[in-house]
């Protein structure tokens, strides 16, 4: 396996200093550059693409949960604060961990172990046979979903709904958890908050999307993306 990327964004020297240390200490992993706000680190990913980001919060001018916001980020995020407060909207932003500060290497490495899983699932040998079904985990019981029957998926909180034409089941797990399981050539992101089954799209009307019976958001970060899907399929003179 190739070493995963990352970039640590942190307004605090000292806390750059422990991250760059830990990172150091874990084989697969390779620093790729440290900026003290969000506004040099956008600068930086607007030319280079890294693995893992490892990203403070409270940061002047603009904050770690406004710069995921605002951003289409693609890498893996593991937020850094000394506030728990934060802990449920991270997670609505769909990140692998939560590190809160003071911590130790031992909670570092495992959220780093948890983004090297991640990537391994979401890499998995192209054209391995994928299932027509998955299993989730619910409440107290096992369900199985065929995935032609999904219409989307909903991230709230640290859990997911998962949407079909005559249930709603709510599996315990992130947002990227559930997407690395589905082929992303028959799912989309549309929002931070919804996974969509493109086969069950029946329209797109400006900015939102029309699928069973309801109509949700496509946000500005993945509007680019969804319409180059749409324009592979479209049908012209």
């Amino acid at each position: 396996m190739k070493k995963l990327s990352c970039i640590i964004v942190d307004d605090e020297p000292v806390a750059r200093k422990i991250l760059h240390e830990f990172v150091d200490q874990v084989p697969f992993m390779d620093l790729q550059g440290k900026f003290e706000n969000a506004t040099k680190a956008e600068v930086f990913l607007k030319s280079t693409a890294v693995d893992i980001i490892f990203l403070d919060i409270e940061m002047p001018k603009v904050s770690g949960l406004q710069f995921l916001q605002k951003m289409h980020i693609e890498s893996m995020v593991i937020l850094t604060t000394a506030f728990p407060q934060y802990a449920l909207e991270g997670y609505e932003l769909d990140i692998i961990d939560y590190l809160l500060k003071p911590f130790a290497l031992s909670r570092f490495l495992k959220a780093v172990h948890k983004a090297r899983d991640y990537y391994q699932m979401k890499t998995r040998t192209v054209g391995a046979l994928l299932p027509s079904y998955i299993f989730i985990k619910s409440e107290k019981r096992i369900e199985k979903i065929e995935l032609n029957d999904i219409l989307y998926a909903e991230s709230v909180g640290n859990y997911v709904g998962i949407y079909t034409d005559s249930k709603r089941i709510i599996a315990y797990l992130t947002m990227k958890s559930l997407e690395s399981q589905l082929p992303p050539e028959e799912f989309i992101k549309i929002h931070q908050s919804y996974l969509v089954n493109c086969s069950r799209i029946q329209a797109i009307e400006g900015n939102e999307i029309k699928i069973g019976s309801n109509s949700l958001p496509i946000s500005r970060n993945y509007r680019e993306m969804v319409m180059k899907i749409v324009q592979q399929r479209l049908l012209k003179r």
